[in-house]
């Protein structure tokens, strides 16, 4: 009964204005194509980086995937808004999971300052995920 109370008291979303992009989808779009960059270049630059865990077609492919959800934010696509918002989720809780064996204060804030940032932009995008699906309902 209180969320149906809560539901009727909620005002609804607002549209997103064509061409609109709130910061939140900006630092997002930014950040994934900081990461493709990043990816690529440790790919490129490090020597014997099989003898380290990776591949180049691994780091080419993870590139891609950040290229191509960066592309789809830039759209304001909502499968794209979704799936870098999986990526957050994924990496909060492995970020949480590193807190728990942190040998240092500074590792411990490292991963408290993550969580903090990674939790913000996460809970940024769910309200542009709901001005994202006013728009798209608007339009049909």
């Amino acid at each position: 009964m209180a969320s149906a109370q809560t539901d009727r008291t909620r005002p609804a979303p607002q549209p997103l204005a064509p061409g609109e992009r709130p910061l939140a989808l900006w630092v997002s779009v930014g950040v994934c194509v900081a990461l493709a960059v990043a990816v690529l270049v440790g790919a490129f630059t490090i020597t014997d980086l099989s003898r380290r865990g990776g591949s180049l077609p691994g780091a080419i492919f993870l590139a891609g995937v950040f290229a191509l959800l960066a592309q789809g934010m830039f759209r304001v696509r909502y499968r794209a808004v979704l799936g870098f918002e999986a990526l957050l989720a994924f990496q909060i809780v492995v970020t949480a999971l590193a807190l728990v064996v942190a040998s240092t204060i500074v590792a411990a804030l490292g991963c408290v300052a993550a969580i903090a940032l990674a939790g913000t932009l996460f809970w940024k995008l769910v309200g542009v995920m709901g001005r994202i699906q006013a728009s798209d309902s608007q339009r049909r």
